[in-house]
C-alpha cells in the first residue's frame, strides 16, 4: 500500500495518526473478543472516522524494561508502578500477528505501522510498514536509531524530554545512512499533560531549527470539544498530529484517559479542514469572488466641472470617484493634457473614446 502518511506530507496536507499502542488488550476484556478482534475493530473504526493512519507499539517487557523501572505516568489514572509490570501485560503479539494487522489495514486502506522498541521487532516490521517510528523515549539511544535508520525509509522521531543537542544527534545518525523523509514531533512526556505545559510554541523554534524537516506534534493531553490544542499546534506548523486512541476514553489504566476516540477524531478533522477552509491559498492576488466589490468600491476619473469639446485637460477639471468603472486615478498622468472629443459633462466617469 502506498504510503498515505508521505503522500500527505508531500502536498503539505494534514496528518492525524491513531496511535492505538496497546490499547486493544483493555477494548478486548471490555468488548469479550480476542485481542486481534479489538485491534481490528479499533482500526475500523479509525478508518470510518477519516483517520489516515493507525499506529501499534511493538514491544516485549524483558527487552524493554528492567523488572525494577518505576512508572512514569499519572499512577491516580494507571496503577502500576512498574514499566516491567505494565508492559509485560500488553507484549503478546508477534509477527504473524502485526503481519495479520498489516494485511486487515490494506484491506480497509487505512496504512499502518508500529514503533518497534527492539531490534528483532525493527526487522520483522520493516516488511509490513512504510515509515519507522522512533519513540522520545530511545532519543539518546543512538545505536537504535542508527539500526533503524538503516532500512532506509523515512522516520517520525518524536522529541519529547529532549534538548536541543540531543535532538541534533539523532538527526545526524539518521543523516548518515537515510536520506528520507524526516518528521520531528514535538512531545511533552507528562501522561497526561497538562494544557499548561503543552508547550506548543516549541514547535516553531523546532521549524526555525530544522527548516528543511516536518515538523508535527504528538499530543498527550485530554481531548476537548473545541480542539483548541490540536487547532494551535496545527496553526503554529505541525502538520502531522500523532494522538492515542481509544474506544472508551473511561476506561482505568494505559492510554485511555488521554486518549481521543472516534468523535473526538471526527472533531479534529472537521476543525482542521474549516481552518484549511479560511486559510485559502495564500496566493497574492483579486479573488473572483472580489471581482464585483473591487470594480464598485474603486474609483474612476470624474469630470469635476462641465469640460467643452476641445479643451485640453487640467488636473483641476478632475475629480476621483467610486464606481472603478472608468478610468483608473493611477492613469491620471496619462489623462492631463489630453483633449476632449465631445463635452463631458460634470460628474461625468472618463472612460476611453472620450478624450484624443
Amino acid at each position: 500500500m502506498e504510503s498515505v502518511i508521505c503522500k500527505r506530507l508531500e502536498a503539505r496536507q494534514f496528518v492525524l495518526i491513531a496511535e492505538i499502542g496497546v490499547n486493544y488488550y483493555d477494548i478486548a476484556a471490555k468488548e469479550n473478543i480476542t485481542p486481534m478482534e479489538a485491534a481490528k475493530l479499533m482500526m475500523r473504526e479509525a478508518k470510518e472516522a477519516g483517520i489516515h493512519a493507525v499506529k501499534f507499539q511493538t514491544y516485549k517487557a524483558g527487552t524493554l524494561a528492567a523488572k525494577a523501572s518505576p512508572s512514569y505516568w499519572d499512577t491516580t489514572e494507571e496503577k502500576t508502578t512498574s514499566q516491567y509490570e505494565l508492559f509485560r501485560k500488553f507484549d503478546f503479539f508477534g509477527y504473524e500477528e502485526y503481519k495479520e494487522l498489516q494485511a486487515y489495514a490494506e484491506q480497509i486502506e487505512i496504512e499502518f505501522f508500529s514503533t518497534a522498541f527492539d531490534y528483532e521487532a525493527a526487522d520483522y516490521l520493516e516488511g509490513l510498514m512504510n515509515v519507522y517510528k522512533i519513540s522520545s523515549s530511545d532519543l539518546s539511544n543512538l545505536p537504535f536509531i542508527e539500526y533503524q535508520a538503516k532500512k532506509n525509509k523515512p522516520i517520525i522521531l518524536s522529541v519529547g524530554a529532549s534538548d536541543l543537542p540531543e535532538i541534533e544527534a539523532a538527526i545526524d545518525v539518521i543523516r548518515k545512512h537515510n536520506d528520507k523523509k524526516i518528521v520531528l514531533m514535538h512531545c511533552v512526556l507528562e501522561y497526561p499533560t497538562p494544557y499548561a505545559d503543552a508547550n506548543l510554541n516549541k514547535i516553531v523554534s523546532l521549524s526555525r531549527q530544522f527548516p528543511e524537516l516536518i515538523i508535527g506534534y504528538s499530543d498527550h493531553t485530554k481531548p476537548t470539544d473545541d480542539c483548541d490544542i490540536i487547532k494551535t499546534a496545527y496553526n503554529l506548523g505541525a502538520v502531522c498530529i500523532e494522538k492515542h486512541f481509544t474506544l472508551d476514553k473511561s476506561l482505568p489504566g494505559n492510554d485511555h484517559y488521554h486518549g481521543m476516540d472516534p468523535e473526538d477524531a471526527k472533531k479534529i478533522l472537521s476543525a482542521i479542514a474549516y481552518m484549511d477552509l479560511i486559510r485559502g491559498s495564500g496566493e497574492i492576488k483579486c479573488l473572483e469572488t472580489e471581482l464585483t466589490a473591487r470594480k464598485n468600491a474603486r474609483r474612476s476619473i470624474v469630470a469635476a466641472m462641465d469640460i467643452p469639446v476641445g479643451t485640453k485637460i487640467t488636473a483641476e477639471m478632475l475629480t476621483f470617484k467610486r464606481p472603478g468603472t472608468g478610468i483608473s486615478p493611477s492613469l491620471i498622468e496619462e489623462v492631463v493634457g489630453k483633449e476632449t472629443i465631445d463635452l463631458i459633462v460634470e460628474d461625468t466617469i472618463l472612460m476611453d473614446g472620450m478624450i484624443k
